[in-house]
């Protein structure tokens, strides 16, 4: 019963951004922006009818994602005795939190006419912290986390990588937040991206090194 409730709170979720379209629809100019360049301006306008298909896709990938990872243990070869991950199922429902959230940037930017994308990368790293906070509790599988040969091939090389991937991903995730709050568009953009590269490449080179040590043995 629990488990089918959060199903439909996830569905709801996920629904709320077209339920907004709708609330909004005749307020909406008939021609809007479509897609931005890497500037933030807009470069191709279209019909307001489009976004049916925009946030009809985004509310599919949502859904999608959220029983993906709800049931990934029923396709991973390593997991496919064991139950439903309970790290999975809230990254899952985060998942569907996140994307949510980013259909409501872009109706609020289409709407006002004057997009405010300096939240975007706030947005990502509070999804990283996030994905972070229960990293740590990711068990062994094909098809999340730091799946590397070395952690794929050892259960301890796994856990060690992913101990200290959860607590770099949750600083990474809240440095991004807070700092992209105060930074342009530009400079947060740079920010953004060496935090991240800085993210993925510790716990890879830990992983190989933890490696690299037990085959010295």
């Amino acid at each position: 019963m629990k488990k089918n409730m959060t199903n439909w709170i996830a569905i709801f979720i996920s629904l709320l951004p077209l339920i907004y379209l709708a609330i909004i629809w005749r307020s909406l100019p008939a021609i809007v922006p479509m897609h931005y360049g890497a500037d933030m301006q807009p470069d191709r306008m279209g019909s307001k009818s489009e976004l049916w298909l925009v946030e009809g896709i985004l509310v599919t990938i949502s859904i999608g994602v959220y029983f993906l990872f709800r049931n990934l243990h029923r396709f991973d070869p390593k997991r496919k005795d064991a139950v439903s991950s309970t790290a999975f199922t809230k990254i899952a429902f985060g998942m569907v939190v996140f994307i949510a959230a980013l259909s409501f940037l872009i109706l609020s930017a289409v709407k006002t006419g004057a997009p405010n994308f300096s939240l975007l990368f706030p947005l990502v790293g509070l999804l990283f912290a996030f994905i972070g906070n229960y990293m740590n509790n990711i068990k062994p599988n094909y098809f999340a986390g730091f799946r590397l040969p070395w952690t794929l091939s050892s259960d301890e090389n796994w856990r060690k990588t992913h101990h200290l991937g959860s607590k770099i991903w949750f600083a990474g995730g809240m440095l991004i937040t807070i700092v992209c709050l105060f930074l342009p568009f530009k400079i947060a953009f740079i920010f953004f991206f060496s935090v991240v590269a800085v993210m993925v490449l510790i716990p890879l080179v830990y992983s190989y090194r933890l490696f690299k040590n037990k085959e010295a043995r």
